[in-house]
């Protein structure tokens, strides 16, 4: 026992410290950025389920999996901010992966060093930093895949039918997180690669028929898990939603190289801008040098990492940073091989100096992205969905402080909210926020917004507080114009400028403006004509 505890003490309290500063990093300012269109349907579609027993499958009418927003009910229980709820169980999640890491770096590899280099990779990478800080379900998609690999390399090494079984249950998560479970799913035999086959013919083929039986229970209990989602309505709409997102396999033959290069060619930006491109020199440097003594599980973790980025690229009809998130501790691994061997010098000096830089850089990201996050070095397209677009909830938080202050300036009336679409960052948004003021009454009016409804109008003429809030590029009237419509203007705030030549740019102007205005006098339309 003191000789386990000699050798291994300085290393458990050196990933204990690790995962304690990444905890603590991820913390800071965790609501700085304001709410992402598909954080707030998460975290709308959460508290709906926690207040009504019989919407527990909720998510399904989208075609979505529940996990996620069954794991962050009772979060809402004791956290009063929904937002920092919801990205709360993302920091949790990131937590499992960062130990998810280092324990797959040390199965595969059998080197503390490569284990703790895991660790402190995974803990600066702005790549998870960024997605460990939001309320969206792949960062527990991304702990759950490292957790399948684990298990999928133990039962290659030992083949165990516990092993398989809690592989099983980890898949079903996977599973009931996200739709891309499939990759897990379909690379499991990849473990194969980490046999040691002592004989050959009948023996290896006994070996890998008995392997085969361990997955077979791994994927019956995954799949056992996932089916019991039929217990609730709209289940069929699990794979009827997902043609939506993904194209059908006959697209490859049709179009094999659109939009694979340009979507494969933004995964690359993303990981050099985020991951940081360091990873990407370190996973390379890891892989020549280390290949001979490493083959198998170098197979084994490219095949983790890039299959599921090369298909998204070649099928997915719409491609985000986040889709990929899951392939990145794969490749993390990868990269802390380059420490495994003590022996090689100068493979661990170039192995440190590329670290090193790469750790600057992200923790000058990871810095940017606490204090100010519309500065950071984020991917055009990831930059254009969180700070630009409708997508981005600039103004959001702000109204339901707003809305709240009328509540006490006036005890004695209901507030009527129209706000633009239907589902999303608004209504959903503003709903999260104000769940629970039984005097609000907020509902959505779809997109290009030209008039004052005829239920905002019923609303005032009842005398209610009415109000609407849109973004001028769902608005059809303009700024101008809205006194002319009875509207005056209670808050409004600005995005940040958008990209040039970009579609948005083109048809909507250079910035959006976000209007919380409210219905002050009901005009006649034939007026308006």
């Amino acid at each position: 026992m003191k000789k386990f505890i000699g050798e291994w003490a300085p290393s458990i309290v050196a990933l204990i410290t690790i995962a304690l500063f990444s905890f603590g990093l991820r913390l800071v300012n965790l609501t700085k950025l304001p709410v992402f269109a598909d954080e707030a349907i998460y975290v709308r579609w959460a508290q709906v389920m926690k207040a009504e027993p019989t919407l527990r499958f909720l998510p399904l009418s989208d075609g979505k999996p529940p996990l996620y927003m069954w794991i962050l009910m009772p979060f809402l229980k004791f956290i009063s901010d929904p937002l920092f709820a919801g990205r709360f169980v993302s920091v949790l999640a990131g937590v499992g992966t960062l130990a998810g890491v280092s324990i797959l770096s040390y199965i595969l590899f059998r080197s503390k060093k490569s284990a703790i280099m895991a660790a402190l990779i995974y803990a600066v990478s702005s790549y998870t930093f960024f997605f460990d800080r939001m309320a969206l379900v792949d960062s527990l998609l991304s702990m759950l895949c490292i957790w399948i690999i684990i298990f999928s390399a133990l039962l290659a090494k030992h083949r165990s039918l516990n092993v398989s079984m809690f592989m099983g249950f980890v898949l079903g998560a996977a599973l009931l997180t996200k739709a891309p479970a499939l990759f897990f799913t379909i690379l499991i035999p990849s473990s194969a690669f980490l046999v040691k086959f002592k004989n050959k013919g009948n023996a290896r083929a006994f070996l890998l028929l008995k392997l085969t039986g361990y997955w077979a229970v791994a994927w019956g209990i995954g799949y056992g898990m996932y089916n019991a989602l039929r217990l609730g309505p709209n289940f069929h709409l699990l794979s009827s939603r997902n043609y939506d997102y993904v194209y059908p396999v006959s697209h490859m033959l049709l179009s094999p190289l659109d939009p694979f290069l340009p979507y494969f060619d933004r995964a690359v930006e993303w990981i050099r801008l985020l991951g940081p491109s360091s990873l990407l020199l370190l996973s390379g440097l890891a892989a020549v040098f280390h290949f001979r003594k490493y083959s198998k599980e170098v197979i084994f973790l490219l095949l983790w990492s890039f299959f599921p980025m090369l298909a998204q690229a070649e099928f997915a009809k719409v491609f985000t940073a986040r889709y990929i998130l899951f392939t990145i501790p794969p490749l993390i691994v990868l990269a802390s091989m380059a420490f495994a061997d003590a022996k090689n010098k100068t493979v661990n000096k170039a192995g440190f100096a590329i670290f090193g830089l790469g750790a600057a850089y992200s923790l000058w990201v990871n810095l940017l992205l606490i204090t100010k996050p519309v500065q950071a070095p984020l991917p055009s397209s990831e930059h254009s969905g969180y700070f630009s677009e409708w997508t981005a909830g600039d103004g959001i938080y702000e109204t339901s402080l707003l809305v709240r202050q009328l509540l006490t300036d006036y005890p004695d009336k209901h507030i009527v909210i129209g706000t633009e679409g239907y589902f999303g960052t608004l209504p959903d948004g503003l709903q999260m926020y104000l769940e629970g003021e039984k005097r609000v009454t907020i509902f959505g009016m779809g997109l290009g917004i030209g008039e004052v409804v005829s239920s905002l109008v019923e609303s005032k003429n009842a005398g209610n507080i009415t109000l609407l809030v849109a973004n001028s590029s769902r608005l059809l009237i303009r700024e101008e114009q809205f006194s002319e419509h009875g509207l005056r203007v209670l808050y409004k705030t600005l995005k940040e400028p958008r990209q040039k030549d970009t579609h948005e740019f083109l048809n909507f102007g250079p910035v959006d403006t976000y209007y919380v205005l409210e219905v002050v006098e009901v005009i006649d339309k034939k007026t308006l004509e």
